[in-house]
């Protein structure tokens, strides 16, 4: 009968030892991607480049809308990359939190792209861009290491000031922000929390 309870009592201590590193692993991983965010960045500084040739407001969205989803598919590429070397599965936990959070600020600046669009409002594209990714970030970022809801807050910052700068500006401050803060803050993330 004694030897019932020690095994009870090790496996009890297993059972925590387990759940202990899970949430350290988990408490120290953040799932935005640092060199993804740089890539993100470079995708963004070209779409800049490309675009400010562009023949029509139409090309200039379709620059724009490549962009991002090119963009898209190399921050995920790379948070799954990054979940797979931390050994944290991706759509649970820290990823799942921040996919969850992210998404529905997205959701809501593809509609309101659509909207202005369809009225011919087109300066306000890039100020809300920046506005709602910035919010993105921001709840994403909840979740994770303090330097994403900083970068979050600066992009809408810029989305704010954007709306009062006059509308010739719009893909600096997209090359700004998409570009400049993306690549500053994923070597920042790089560097002090992994790939």
């Amino acid at each position: 009968m004694e030897a019932r309870p020690s095994r009870l009592d090790d496996q009890a201590a297993d059972n925590l030892r387990y759940i202990r590193e899970t949430m350290e692993r988990a408490s120290a991983f953040t799932a935005v991607p640092g060199w993804g965010g740089v890539g993100m960045g470079l995708v963004a500084v070209a779409a800049a480049l490309i675009s400010s040739g562009s023949r029509s407001p139409g090309e200039w969205l379709g620059i724009w809308l490549f962009a991002a989803l090119f963009a898209v598919s190399i921050g995920l590429a790379a948070m799954t990359r990054k979940a797979r070397r931390a050994g944290v599965p991706l759509f649970a936990g820290p990823g799942r939190r921040f996919l969850l959070t992210f998404s529905a600020p997205l959701a809501a600046g593809a509609l309101v792209t659509l909207a202005l669009e369809r009225s011919s409002n087109r300066a306000l594209t890039p100020p809300v861009w920046l506005l709602l990714y910035g919010t993105a970030v921001v709840t994403g970022g909840a979740f994770s290491v303090r330097a994403v809801p900083v970068m979050g807050a600066l992009f809408m910052l810029l989305g704010a000031a954007g709306l009062f700068c006059p509308s010739a500006w719009g893909t600096a401050l997209l090359a700004a922000g998409f570009g400049g803060l993306q690549i500053v803050f994923g070597v920042w993330i790089a560097r002090r929390h992994g790939g």
